[in-house]
């Protein structure tokens, strides 16, 4: 991981002090689960791109519109991710408003990352989109809910590496999307034509509940790992005592009770719309990763 981090921001660097060409891509949340995953294949075909975030050589806040503009400068097609949720309180509002200085800064094409089964990322997504259709911008929204990643390098990576995953969540069932999917549909909107005006709903091929995906998890990792459904008031409370913040206790409630509700347990052909391919299956996924010593 440390070398990949390493190799990007070497990559971020040299994109942000050297000399611009005509197709120039910004990649905002560029060191994120799908950004960085976008840096490395657009880098691999020879595309420019610039990484920015809070914490990358070209800073983007979403809360500083000053960072905007340089940010955006010499762009012509955008990645669009936005931290912590396209659900979150003014997230629709600073979306637009970023987007109407994307088309002035002379972006044509944008990619943006949404939720699927979120109202309120699909307002942001509606946001977006008059911006784009007033100016003339190519958007194509990719609509993904819950990544085999979380299990593999997010959130989730080291209860599972302690031998024990605990979560308000039944049986309730998610087709987990592999994060490797998306950057490759996100890279084929960003440069390849028709894609635009098109919005894709991301799933795996199959629906697991969690402890199905903790098991395939374990299989991987060739030791024992248990999954524990807890009450939400007890999950909660258990990770402000950790100190996490009021906001993003907020949010993991509303990804645990609304949008686990079942309302994405159904698969799509997105994937294959997009990529010409079947999605990929969460055990390939894990199996992949344990591989590469994601647990180690």
């Amino acid at each position: 991981m440390s070398s990949g981090v390493s190799t990007m921001a070497r990559l971020d660097a040299d994109r942000w002090t050297g000399s611009m060409t005509r197709e120039l891509t910004l990649v905002t949340g560029g060191t994120g689960t799908t950004g960085r995953r976008v840096v490395e294949r657009l880098a691999a075909r020879g595309a420019q791109v610039r990484v920015a975030s809070r914490h990358s050589a070209c800073m983007l806040d979403w809360e500083e519109p000053s960072t905007w503009a340089p940010a955006l400068a010499g762009a012509t097609r955008l990645y669009l991710t936005y931290a912590p949720d396209l659900a979150v309180p003014g997230a629709a509002d600073t979306l637009a408003a970023f987007t109407e200085s994307a088309a002035a800064a002379g972006v044509r094409r944008v990619v943006l990352l949404s939720g699927r089964g979120e109202p309120g990322a699909q307002a942001a997504e509606r946001a977006v989109r008059a911006v784009a259709d007033s100016a003339g911008v190519e958007l194509t929204v990719l609509r993904c809910s819950w990544f085999v990643q979380n299990f593999t390098e997010g959130q989730f990576a080291p209860s599972l590496q302690a031998g024990e995953l605990a979560l308000p969540v039944g049986d309730v069932v998610e087709p987990f999307l592999d994060a490797d999917d998306v950057a490759d549909a996100a890279v084929a909107a960003l440069l390849e034509e028709g894609h635009a005006g098109r919005t894709y709903e991301l799933t795996g091929p199959r629906a697991l509940g969690f402890a199905e995906a903790v098991r395939e998890c374990a299989a991987a990792m060739g030791r024992a790992v248990t999954f524990q459904q807890v009450p939400p008031a007890a999950f909660r409370a258990a990770l402000a005592a950790d100190g996490v913040p009021d906001d993003v206790l907020d949010l993991l409630a509303h990804l645990f009770t609304e949008v686990l509700d079942g309302r994405n347990s159904r698969t799509t052909d997105g994937v294959q719309q997009v990529l010409g391919r079947p999605p990929t299956d969460l055990a390939t996924a894990v199996r992949r990763s344990a591989a590469s010593g994601c647990w180690a």
